[in-house]
């Protein structure tokens, strides 16, 4: 088993090195354009595997691909990451040919590969991936989602002094500060809906801080958030490699599902080992509908400049 990380840059590594010492691969590619920067991620990385007690094979290239050839799975973090005041849709115009040509690189070395998407703006880039690839929409997939969750259930576990393993919550719309919907009437503590713990105006608090999550973490960093967006990324590649069959926000391709057709947008979806499965209807209400058609707009809205840089 063979997994494949594209970006050997903060958050590339970190998803590196949680799939190392969770073993969910046998060798695992690290790939950088960088000259010399993933060879000595990989070596530092392979350094660690006696401390750890980890048996996975870390191997870095510069811009190398056949040494890729095989993968399961390609989780591509490649790009630049985003700067103080900046927002996603200003990195297209950069990050769209770097995803466009890694994917087509990878592509040729393992055309049964599944794609995790991470570079930024995520749901623009997981639909470049899915259009300029021609590959079945179940094996493109955008990590976003995760991440957010992540970041709502930091929030809620901060706000009620609890364990955030505790508490079942979901992001899912865009991966973007003004596009992703935190459902809270949907969120529960134990079972319980935390509407049971929290007042309706501590609910929007900790939905708003979620929703500029990223910016928060950029503006105190001085550029993009890395251990948990690794992480994330892990976790699902863990889904993929492991069949796990779990339900995971992820952006992904619909096609009429949540009223939505050519577009890839977060939903709660099945993962397993062909990528993502299925699509699961949460039942949004009216609200909770309104605010993904206005999210499904805003994204179609940056899918736009694809078609104006003309890399589609």
């Amino acid at each position: 088993m063979k997994v494949t990380v594209v970006g050997a840059g903060a958050v590339g590594t970190t998803c590196a090195d949680n799939i190392a010492r969770k073993q969910i691969c046998d060798e695992l590619v690290l790939v950088d354009i960088k000259e010399g920067y993933a060879e000595g991620k990989a070596m530092d990385l392979n350094q660690t595997a006696q401390i750890e007690g980890f048996d996975t094979t870390i191997v870095g290239t510069t811009g190398d691909y056949t040494k890729t050839a095989g993968s399961t799975v390609a989780v591509v973090t490649s790009g630049i990451p985003r700067k103080p005041g900046m927002t996603r849709a200003e990195l297209i115009g950069i990050n769209a040919g770097i995803v466009k040509d890694v994917t087509s690189n990878i592509l040729k070395h393992s055309p049964d590969c599944i794609f995790i998407i991470i570079s930024n703006p995520m749901d623009t880039m997981t639909y470049l991936t899915l259009k300029s690839t021609g590959l079945p929409k179940n094996r493109v997939i955008g990590m976003g989602g995760i991440l957010d969750s992540a970041r709502f259930r930091y929030r809620i576990s901060e706000a009620m002094n609890c364990s955030p393993n505790d508490l079942q919550a979901t992001v899912i719309g865009g991966h973007g500060d003004k596009t992703m919907i935190p459902l809270t009437r949907l969120s529960t503590y134990g079972g319980l809906p935390i509407g049971n713990f929290l007042s309706e105006e501590e609910m929007k608090e900790v939905a708003g801080k979620t929703m500029v999550g990223g910016a928060t973490l950029t503006g105190l960093l001085g550029t993009s958030a890395w251990y948990a967006p690794g992480a994330a990324g892990a976790m699902l590649t863990e889904a993929i490699v492991r069949d796990e069959k779990k339900i995971m926000p992820c952006c992904v391709a619909l096609d009429g599902e949540y009223g939505e057709s050519d577009i890839c947008i977060g939903v709660p979806v099945v993962i397993g080992k062909n990528g993502w499965e299925k699509i699961v209807d949460y039942k949004l209400n009216d609200e909770e509908k309104g605010l993904f058609k206005a999210s499904a707009e805003a994204v179609r809205t940056m899918n736009e400049s694809l078609k104006e840089l003309d890399v589609l």
